[in-house]
C-alpha cells in the first residue's frame, strides 16, 4: 500500500516560524527606532525632530485608515488642527498640565472622528473623500470665526507646562523625549492594531468588501472603529505639535494639511509600517531645507517629487525597498515527507 503523506505536520512549524520571524522583525524595528531616536537630539536640532515625530504619527494614523482599511479621507486636518486648538485652550486658559492637555486633544479627535465617520461611511470612494473634505472645511470655518481660536492670528503663547508637575517642558531635550515617548506609544498601538484580528478584518474589507460582508462581518462598524482610532491618533499628533511650537493656527486645519499627510503616506509607502515615518521625515526635512533657499517654490518642488515618486516608486520608497529585499531573499525550499 502507498502511504499518504501527512501534510499537516509541516504546516504548524512553518506558521510558527513565520510568526517568530515577524516578532523578531518587530522587536528589531522598535530597537532601532529607540536607538536612533535616543541619539538624534544630540546631533540634530530637537525642535525639527519633534516636528518630524508629530507629522510621522499623523501620517501613521492616516495610513491606518487608507493603507489598511482602504478609506481615503481628505479631512484629517480637522482632527489634527481641532485637537491642537483644544489642547492649546485648555493648557493656556485652564492651566491643564501637558499630559491632560494631550489626553483631552486625543479624546476630542476621537469624538470628532466618530461624528465624521458616522456620516461619511455611508458612502464609498470619491463620495466618502468629498464628504470628509466638506466636513473638514466646516471645522476650518468655525476655527476662523470662533473668538477663542484667535482667528487668522492663531492661538499663541500655549505653555508647555510641567510633565506630572515635575519635569519642566520648556527644556527642548526634555520636551523631545516626551514627544518621542508619545510617538513610540502611538506607533506601537498602530502596529499592534494592524497585526491583530481586527487589523486582518480591515485588510479583508479593503481587498474585497462584498466578500467580508458575505462572511458576516459588520463592515460599517469596523470602518467606523478604524476611523475613530485614526482620528484619535491624528488628534494626539496635533496636540503634541501645539505644545512643541506653543501655537495652533488655521494652517493646522486647512485642507492643505490633509493633502500633505496624503503626500507623506504615498511617498513613504502606502500600507507599510515605516513608510509614513520615512515620508514625514522626507517632506518636513525638505521643507526646512528649501524654505530659505527657494521660498514659495517649495510647493512646486514637492509636487514634482511626488510625480517622480509615483512614476518611479509605485509602492513608495519603503515599499520598493521591501520588495527588492524580498526578491533578493530566495524562498526556503519545502521538504516533503515520504
Amino acid at each position: 500500500m502507498t502511504s499518504v503523506p501527512n501534510r499537516s505536520l509541516g504546516t504548524a512549524p512553518s506558521s510558527s516560524a513565520k510568526s517568530a520571524a515577524a516578532s523578531r522583525r518587530t522587536r528589531l524595528m522598535f530597537a532601532c527606532l529607540i536607538a536612533v531616536g535616543s541619539i538624534a537630539p544630540f546631533v540634530m536640532y530637537p525642535t525639527f525632530l519633534m516636528k518630524v515625530l508629530c507629522f510621522a504619527l499623523f501620517a501613521c494614523a492616516f495610513n491606518l485608515l487608507l493603507g489598511f482599511a482602504g478609506l481615503l479621507s481628505f479631512g484629517h486636518a480637522a482632527f489634527f488642527g481641532g485637537s491642537a486648538y483644544i489642547t492649546g485652550h485648555l493648557c493656556r486658559n485652564w492651566g491643564l498640565p501637558p499630559e491632560l492637555g494631550l489626553l483631552a486633544g486625543t479624546v476630542f479627535g476621537g469624538v470628532l472622528g466618530a461624528v465624521f465617520g458616522w456620516v461619511a461611511i455611508r458612502r464609498e470612494g470619491i463620495y466618502f473623500a468629498m464628504i470628509t473634505l466638506g466636513l473638514a472645511q466646516l471645522v476650518f470655518f468655525l476655527a476662523m470665526q470662533f473668538h477663542f481660536t484667535g482667528g487668522e492670528d492663531g492661538m499663541q503663547g500655549i505653555p508647555r507646562g510641567k510633565l506630572f508637575g515635575v519635569v519642566d517642558m520648556s527644556d527642548n531635550i526634555a520636551m523631545y523625549f516626551f514627544v518621542f515617548a508619545v510617538f513610540l506609544a502611538g506607533f506601537w498601538l498602530i502596529n499592534r492594531t494592524i497585526h491583530s484580528p481586527f487589523g486582518q478584518i480591515l485588510k479583508a474589507i479593503r481587498d474585497n468588501e462584498p466578500r467580508a460582508i458575505s462572511l458576516g462581518y459588520d463592515v460599517a462598524r469596523y470602518k467606523l472603529l478604524a476611523f475613530v482610532i485614526s482620528a484619535s491618533l491624528a488628534g494626539l499628533a496635533g496636540s503634541m505639535k501645539s505644545l512643541v511650537f506653543q501655537l495652533a493656527s488655521l494652517a493646522d486645519v486647512h485642507w492643505h494639511t490633509s493633502g500633505q499627510v496624503v503626500l507623506m503616506t504615498l511617498m513613504g509607502g502606502l500600507g507599510t509600517i515605516l513608510g509614513p515615518v520615512a515620508g514625514a521625515l522626507t517632506i518636513v526635512g525638505l521643507e526646512n531645507l528649501l524654505a530659505d533657499k527657494v521660498g514659495s517654490w517649495v510647493s512646486v518642488i514637492m509636487g514634482a517629487m511626488f510625480v517622480l515618486c509615483v512614476l518611479l516608486f509605485r509602492r513608495g520608497v519603503v515599499g520598493e525597498i521591501g520588495a527588492l529585499f524580498n526578491k533578493s531573499v530566495p524562498p526556503h525550499s519545502s521538504q516533503s515527507s515520504h
